[in-house]
């Protein structure tokens, strides 16, 4: 990889996660401030360890097809926002000097839930640490992942690297006063891609992109207003990123009304052979289902004040079938996900002494999940760090639901350390778990949620 060297060429913003979803939202927003005439604002996408992505966008200069897809009918996009691309896990040294580089104003981060570790913060903090010893300005290093105070996370990971770096006290109080690490709050649905989308690129485009993905038409990146530079928040606003004081309201709705909901519907679908999102959406009692989570169980509880319209917002975007958007993609990580998405909500429910029975049922329906076969017999493999275990567990006590609930709901690494020891959540995931055993996944989940 060779970054440009003439002045107001280099890319202005280093993105760690090179992926589908960072190229369907940050990428588009980036695109936007460039097409403005601010030519701060290229990237390099760095893939943190497979090269199959960055070669090929390397080889098609960093151009790419965006297919929208939404009630209106479908556009294409081709942003033109990535600048170049490199590989971590090969070209350490390249990212880091571009870290490091004057040019570099932004890190943005998709590195997912499991990516928040010491290699991650390593890679960072080597990279401020050239900064600093240069003399250049700070940078904003936003998150845009699914956790809920990512930015303050990512900073603390960068700081108790810095202070195990042998960089010295001067490091950390350069990154206190010169860099932001802002929470964010990003939601669109990007499916992975696929041949598919390849198609329909050539037939819409006529041409052959290798990094053609498609994308739904709705989009938000609220962004809190703690940045490096602060003017920076107006030319975002103007991309049309929400730039407020406290992301916390916008990202917990999401957590627990988008995520969760789709952690639901990605174990239910895996288990009763519906491949996508919109196919489990399309099913009735599913459809009930999912509209009675968030608005009986979640909803009410979320400080998003919104969140009705957030809510049939959801249950229209689920039931685009244009997204195609894979069951076993969302449950990718189910036992990193859940004790953000289902765990918080069920323990709001039981301290204020109100029911959580479609929560229960969620849990239930991962449960079955992780036997790794589906309502026919179709075997399915688990992506999942906790697979083996998991798996094991679910087999070992498949026909006993109270076994298995104890033995798969007491791992606290997944429910906490209060949930596995509440006897009436053991006792309705229990029942849950024991008609799914015996009608099957969607009977059971009609005798759940009845037609009216």
């Amino acid at each position: 990889m060779e970054l440009p060297s003439e002045p107001g060429t280099a890319p202005g913003v280093i993105h760690l996660g090179l992926g589908a979803f960072h190229r369907a939202h940050q990428a588009l927003v980036f695109d936007t401030l460039l097409r403005s005439g601010d030519r701060r604002w290229g990237v390099l996408g760095v893939a943190m360890r497979n090269p199959a992505l960055a070669e090929a966008l390397q080889d098609q200069d960093g151009l790419y097809s965006v297919q929208v897809a939404s009630a209106t009918g479908t556009t294409w996009r081709v942003p033109g926002a990535l600048w170049g691309t490199a590989v971590a896990a090969q070209q350490r040294e390249q990212v880091v000097s571009a870290l490091a580089a004057t040019s570099t104003r932004w890190v943005t981060l998709t590195v997912t839930e499991k990516g928040y570790g010491p290699e991650l913060a390593g890679l960072l903090v080597e990279g401020l640490a050239r900064r600093h010893t240069a003399g250049h300005a700070g940078l904003t290093l936003a998150s845009c992942d699914n956790l809920s105070g990512n930015g303050r996370r990512l900073q603390a990971l960068c700081e108790e690297a810095a202070r195990t770096s042998g960089h010295g006290p001067a490091l950390l109080d350069w990154m206190a006063r010169h860099c932001a690490f802002p929470n964010s709050m990003v939601d669109r649905i990007v499916p992975a891609a696929t041949e598919a989308h390849r198609a329909a690129a050539r037939a819409a485009l006529g041409m052959d992109d290798a990094a053609a993905l498609g994308t739904e038409g709705f989009w938000e990146w609220v962004l809190e207003r703690h940045l490096a530079a602060p003017a920076d928040a107006d030319l975002l606003a103007s991309a049309g990123v929400t730039l407020v004081d406290d992301v916390h309201p916008f990202e917990e709705a999401k957590l627990r009304l988008l995520n969760g909901s789709h952690s639901a519907m990605a174990c239910i679908g895996t288990v009763a052979g519906l491949p996508f999102i919109a196919d489990c959406i399309q099913q009735p009692a599913v459809r009930r289902y999912i509209h009675g989570l968030m608005t009986d169980e979640v909803g009410p509880h979320v400080a998003r004040t919104d969140w009705p319209a957030y809510r049939d917002a959801l249950i229209t975007r689920f039931a685009n079938p244009a997204l195609r958007h894979s069951v076993h993609q969302i449950a990718t990580d189910s036992t990193q996900k859940i004790p953000q998405r289902w765990v918080p909500a069920t323990l709001t429910r039981w301290h204020q002494g109100l029911p959580f029975a479609r929560l229960a049922f969620a849990a239930a329906a991962w449960m079955r999940h992780a036997r790794g076969h589906d309502d026919a017999g179709l075997p399915y493999a688990l992506s999942d760090p906790l697979a083996e275990v998991v798996t094991t567990l679910a087999r070992r006590h498949a026909g006993d639901a109270t076994a298995t609930v104890a033995a798969l709901g007491g791992l606290e690494a997944i429910w906490g350390t209060e949930l596995p020891h509440l006897a009436p959540w053991r006792d309705a995931v229990a029942q849950a778990l024991h008609r799914i055993n015996t009608l099957g996944l969607l009977a059971a989940l009609e005798q759940e949620n009845p037609a009216p």
